[in-house]
């Protein structure tokens, strides 16, 4: 199947569902916004202690990276080993999480310090990571989310993501937001809120006029991917590939 063809098939699912009275849309507001390095091919994006840490993909390119939200600067990066495609990143304990896209290759990093501290394997590609306090949840491409143990990286449960029954793959970068689980669909501009016990879409956030130039840079790449929750402010920020700012939001109910 090709790209344009798979892609006009993915914007006729999401768009079907959306239209569906039992799914629905919810706009957002922009509350401010924050620069972001325009260099970075964002894979993963998360708040902790009042800094954002993200991951960059692209081979040769792959970096860990610890972001000062006010400046944009970068305080503090660890390149990936130029064979892996950085992917999903989150925070568990005093670590640091990331996965690889095709190299089925996970690594372990001292929040601190960066360093690598272990890696694990797992089957298929590796694409969004967040966590729950129980469980890693990664996405793999598919419309399969997979619950992982932090301490062995063992897969302990799935659940298959749907709206009003249909499967909805391309789940792509992954955040924990108050219990939901907040998914970008790839090379759209387009959040899906998922329920965690049942997989089933509970509503689509569109942020179809936040970025105008999303998907029209080099090869189409710079989509919208990355989220980050500050849960004790209750803060919620979006970005995308190569995006000059984040975006702090506030989720709205469609008028």
């Amino acid at each position: 199947m090709n790209k344009i063809y798979a892609q006009a098939l993915l914007f006729t699912s999401l768009t079907s569902a959306a239209a569906s009275a039992a799914v629905p849309t919810y706009d957002y507001k922009v509350v401010r916004s924050y620069p972001h390095d325009t260099q970075a091919f964002t894979e993963g994006l998360l708040y902790r202690d009042g800094v954002l840490y993200e991951s960059t993909g692209l081979n040769g390119k792959s970096s860990i990276r610890k972001v000062d939200l006010a400046t944009g600067k970068v305080l503090q990066s660890k390149d990936i080993p130029p064979q892996y495609f950085g992917e999903g990143l989150t925070a568990w304990g005093d670590t640091l999480v990331g996965l690889t896209w095709q190299t089925q290759t996970g690594f372990v990093f001292d929040l601190k310090t960066f360093e690598l501290k272990n890696q694990f394997a797992y089957p298929g590609e590796g694409w969004g990571l967040t966590q729950n306090g129980k469980e890693l949840i990664m996405s793999d491409g598919t419309s399969t989310l997979r619950f992982l143990d932090p301490k062995t990286f063992l897969e302990v449960r799935r659940i298959k993501v749907t709206a009003d029954g249909i499967a909805v793959d391309q789940l792509n970068e992954l955040e924990v937001v108050e219990g939901e689980i907040y998914a970008n669909i790839w090379h759209t501009n387009t959040i899906a809120r998922i329920d965690p016990a049942t997989g089933k879409i509970t509503g689509w956030i569109d942020f179809g006029k936040l970025y105008p130039e999303a998907g029209k840079g080099p090869n189409g790449e710079n989509v919208m991917n990355g989220i980050a929750y500050d849960a004790a402010a209750k803060r919620l920020f979006v970005t995308g590939k190569l995006w000059p700012k984040i975006y702090e939001v506030k989720i709205i109910p469609r008028k």
